[in-house]
């Protein structure tokens, strides 16, 4: 079996090490990706101990870890508690999630994630997901364009991008990355123009993906599952992923405060634990993808 590259896991010790209370426990990587993670809590659990990774892409099952306390599952981490019923699991010592898009995705040209590459408009983290970014892109409404380059890139002058994205796609059908960044580049002023472009591949991704309503199901279903003082370690990229991290640990919802019962008890799911911990320079020098990289640790209350 081929080994596919993925990046480098980011704020490996940090996060596994906060991961891990109990060396005999079950615990889940939600984002298995290269597998740099899984191999650092085995590496720390005891012969007793158990790992169920998840992964819905395909290609990250390339990695799997021959080791019998793992266990790969291909799907998304918002059916978490769904694919562990199946293995009889309805407890876990500790969470971890890195919410980054790979290396491995990034540099699949065919996959349509980068701006550096031609290939098609795809987007998918899974391969066999129904609404790609060409759909994106040539079907949505200028208001849905509009709403999604604002929500989720914060995309300067969004309803002037979305404008310009329907008038080239009425003379032609837009099917690869370069073909959207031709479309772009003439509303966007040079010195701004990589930036700009990086937001609005990351809306549609989002969008493609609904990467912020699988994290919100992602977490409470963490919170559901996790048992007394079990540990939820998340690691964000941007600052959409990293709100609803912090908002759930803080309040338990996404909106709004946290429910309070008559005496004014508020009803929180989670404690904080320490401060936000974020890559030192020496690891950002060594993997420049670290550098937005935010781990934030919470405790079952």
């Amino acid at each position: 079996m081929t080994k596919i590259s993925y990046h480098d896991p980011v704020l490996l010790q940090p996060s596994v090490t906060a991961l891990i209370t109990d060396p005999k426990g079950v615990y889940v990587d939600a984002t298995f990706g290269g597998g740099g993670h899984s191999q650092e809590i085995l590496n720390q659990l005891a012969p007793e101990g158990r790992l169920f990774a998840f992964d819905q892409d395909q290609d990250a099952h390339e990695n799997a870890l021959n080791d019998e306390r793992f266990t790969l599952v291909e799907a998304n981490f918002k059916d978490l508690k769904r694919y562990l019923k199946l293995y009889g699991v309805k407890k876990l010592n500790g969470v971890l999630a890195d919410f980054g898009v790979s290396s491995h995705q990034f540099d699949a040209e065919k996959r349509g994630f980068s701006i550096r590459f031609d290939g098609p408009l795809d987007m998918r983290m899974d391969q066999e997901g129904t609404l790609d970014a060409t759909d994106v892109v040539n079907r949505y409404s200028i208001d849905a364009l509009t709403a999604i380059l604002k929500n989720y890139g914060e995309v300067k002058g969004a309803y002037r991008v979305a404008e310009q994205i329907i008038a080239a796609r009425q003379e032609n059908k837009i099917e690869t990355t370069q073909a959207l960044i031709a479309v772009l580049k003439p509303l966007i002023p040079e010195r701004f123009l990589n930036k700009t472009l990086a937001q609005v591949f990351q809306a549609i991704r989002i969008e493609v993906n609904q990467e912020l309503e699988v994290i919100k199901t992602f977490l409470q279903q963490s919170g559901e599952l996790l048992v007394k003082d079990g540990r939820l370690v998340c690691i964000a990229y941007h600052s959409l992923e990293d709100r609803l991290v912090k908002r759930y640990i803080r309040e338990g919802v996404f909106e709004g405060k946290a429910p309070e019962d008559f005496f004014g008890n508020r009803d929180c799911p989670m404690k904080k634990v320490g401060g936000l911990i974020v890559p030192d320079q020496e690891e950002i020098k060594r993997n420049s993808r670290a550098r937005s990289a935010k781990l934030r640790i919470a405790q079952k209350i």
